[in-house]
């Protein structure tokens, strides 16, 4: 079975190419990611299947080999200070939902911000 490193893929747009070990770019379709898997890093290992497709050679029945490790998961924020965290960030929250009352929105930089740190703490809950 061929096997190869992912050169990139978007999630976005639903594809993405592997470099296999022949030297052959091979299309990678969302689609043929094993299941339950949506998206896949730069430089993971993947064995796959190939068959000739539209616009040359496309993988398929894709297996992960190795996957690179996650900077998440090597960021881990100790659980203190995460609940410190989640606390300053309901105090925020609490001031734009009493704003929100008052017919004041947020402005375009808070929102940015406040999406930011949401997303921040998220990642650290789901790591």
């Amino acid at each position: 079975m061929p096997s190869g490193r992912v050169k990139w893929f978007s999630l976005e747009k639903g594809f993405g190419f592997i470099a296999s070990d022949e030297g052959e770019d091979v299309y990678l379709a969302a689609t043929s990611l094993p299941e339950g898997v949506t998206t896949v890093k730069p430089g993971t290992k993947l064995e796959f299947g190939v068959a000739d497709g539209r616009r040359g050679p496309q993988a398929l029945s894709v297996r992960i080999i190795d996957a690179p490790p996650s900077l998440v998961e090597n960021n881990h924020v100790n659980a203190d200070d995460l609940a410190a965290m989640i606390e300053d960030t309901i105090k925020i929250l609490d001031k734009v939902g009493n704003g929100l009352r008052h017919g004041r929105r947020p402005t375009p930089v808070e929102t940015e911000r406040l999406g930011k740190v949401l997303r921040g703490i998220a990642g650290q809950l789901e790591a």
